[in-house]
Formats: C-alpha cells, sequence, structure tokens
C-alpha cells in the first residue's frame, strides 16, 4: 500500500510540473509564432519523446531504477507536458477551418519528428 501512495505522489507531483511547463511553453510558443499552426503542441510533443527515448533507455540499462523515476517522470510530468488529445484538438480545428495542408503536416511533424525525437533519446543515454 505504501507503494501505491508513494507512486500517486510521485505521479502527481511530475504531473503538476509538466502542465505548468506546458502551460509556459504554450505561452512562449504563442507569442513568438502567434496561433495559425500549434507550435506549441508540436514543441511539448518533440521535447515529450525525447525526453521519454533517454528515462525509457536509462532505465533499460538500470543507470537508473524504474521507481521512482517512471511514475514521477515517464506517467507524471511526461503524462501532463505532452497530450494526444490536444494533439487531436489541434488538428480537427486546422481540418474543420479548411487548413488541409497545416493538419497533414501536423500530423506528419508530431508522428516521424517524435518517433525520431525518442529514437535519438535513446541514443543519447545508451551504453555500448
Amino acid at each position: 500500500m505504501k507503494t501505491i501512495v508513494t507512486n500517486i505522489v510521485l505521479v502527481a507531483s511530475g504531473g503538476a510540473v509538466g502542465a505548468t511547463l506546458r502551460y509556459l511553453i504554450s505561452i512562449g510558443m504563442f507569442s513568438l509564432f502567434g496561433k495559425g499552426f500549434p507550435f506549441a503542441t508540436l514543441s511539448v510533443n518533440i521535447i515529450g519523446s525525447l525526453i521519454m527515448g533517454c528515462i525509457f533507455q536509462l532505465i533499460q540499462q538500470e543507470t537508473i531504477t524504474a521507481s521512482p523515476w517512471w511514475p514521477l517522470i515517464g506517467v507524471g510530468f511526461l503524462g501532463a507536458l505532452t497530450t494526444f488529445s490536444t494533439f487531436s484538438m489541434d488538428n480537427l480545428l486546422l481540418f474543420q477551418q479548411g487548413e488541409l495542408f497545416k493538419a497533414i503536416l501536423n500530423i506528419v511533424l508530431n508522428v516521424v519528428v517524435c518517433l525520431l525525437a525518442a529514437y535519438v533519446g535513446t541514443l543519447l543515454v545508451f551504453k555500448s
């Protein structure tokens, strides 16, 4: 029972930090680039994918232990920082506004670049 409570606290703490950082990144991206393209969602998805690749590889090679890092970062922080629901809504709105090119570009960039970022994250911490 103690482990579950500890993990809940870790997930909640990571989530609070991730959500706050997402908000700050959104403000920054909107002020830099405006709201014509969902750069904020793309940015947090790339950053989150890179961090996910790093944390996964660090745990796999036993550089760090899964607990407390997975509940804190993998579930809490990254769960709040990157949300697929926002990605879906951004694209739905672009489609509804007739911005077919922007929607497809956003989908391709998020999928391809985030997969690449996750892969780069594993390479950054891979021990040969």
